[in-house]
């Protein structure tokens, strides 16, 4: 495998996310294995690669969902491996999430899910939350009388307009798009690409997205970074991902069966 973590060269400008030796198991399972990656301020970086490969893991190690066997998990140069309470909680006000099945609560309307950070952290009445929610709804293509349905009422491609509503609704520094177009057709996950570019570059926002849709990829990303074997095996602009050179990153974006790597089939 050829390896590379290398970032943009900004100089004096340190990352907004940093991971350095990131090394997470589950019992006798290696899940990540020292894994390396920055991402610049403003910058969208995609990381793709195969199912249980994990790109979720990584995540939600950022996330503070999981915690490492070691290494570091740095934002704005400030370590949060093991960080708890009110110290955690300030970091966590940095994020937006976009999850993968959207996530939307089955007993509040549309407008409620939307506003729901708004209204946890007490800055907003009701009535502000909702006009907050209500306007970035309309930046996701939706009117107003959506805001009143329950999520049960929506598309697959409307609960995840709701979904990217609701990430940048308090205006985060960081937006996490966990597999975005999962599940959308073709059309409509082109359609989540586009907004999702707009609304990330609206709100000024650094983007970390995970995905195995090469589609996806190549809208929202500035870079795009392959997990495999627990690292970042390689890392580049999307301009260069087709001549990579590296047979690992050239078999997964191509989805051919034949090459190093191999999946594992049961066969009768």
């Amino acid at each position: 495998m050829t390896e590379s973590s290398s970032s943009p060269e900004q100089s004096g400008t340190p990352p907004k996310i940093s991971l350095r030796g990131v090394s997470k198991r589950f019992g006798p399972k290696v899940v990540l294995e020292g894994l390396d990656l920055d991402v610049m301020p403003g910058e969208s970086v995609v990381v793709i690669g195969g199912s249980g490969t994990g790109k979720s893991v990584m995540l939600k190690s950022i996330l503070g969902l999981l915690k490492p066997e070691s290494g570091s998990i740095k934002i704005d140069g400030e370590e949060v491996v093991g960080l708890r309470g009110s110290a955690r909680d300030e970091i966590l006000h940095k994020f937006g999430m976009l999850f993968q099945g959207g996530a939307l609560f089955d007993s509040l309307p549309v407008w409620e899910n939307v506003a729901f950070g708004l209204l946890a952290n007490g800055e907003h009445s009701r009535k502000e939350a909702k006009e907050i929610a209500l306007e970035n709804l309309r930046s996701v293509g939706l009117g107003p009388e959506v805001g009143e349905l329950s999520p049960a009422e929506l598309s697959g491609g409307m609960q995840k307009r709701v979904g990217l509503a609701r990430a940048i609704a308090t205006k985060p520094e960081i937006i996490f798009f966990d597999e975005p177009t999962t599940g959308l057709d073709p059309i409509m996950g082109d359609v989540i690409n586009d907004l999702i570019v707009e609304c990330v570059k609206t709100v000024g926002a650094t983007a970390l997205s995970i995905t195995h849709d090469m589609a996806s990829a190549r809208k929202i990303a500035d870079r795009v970074a392959m997990i495999y074997g627990g690292r970042i095996i390689w890392i580049g602009s999307v301009d260069e991902i087709d001549n990579s050179g590296n047979p690992y990153v050239d078999q997964f974006i191509n989805g051919r069966a034949e090459g190093p790597i191999q999946m594992e089939v049961l066969k009768a």
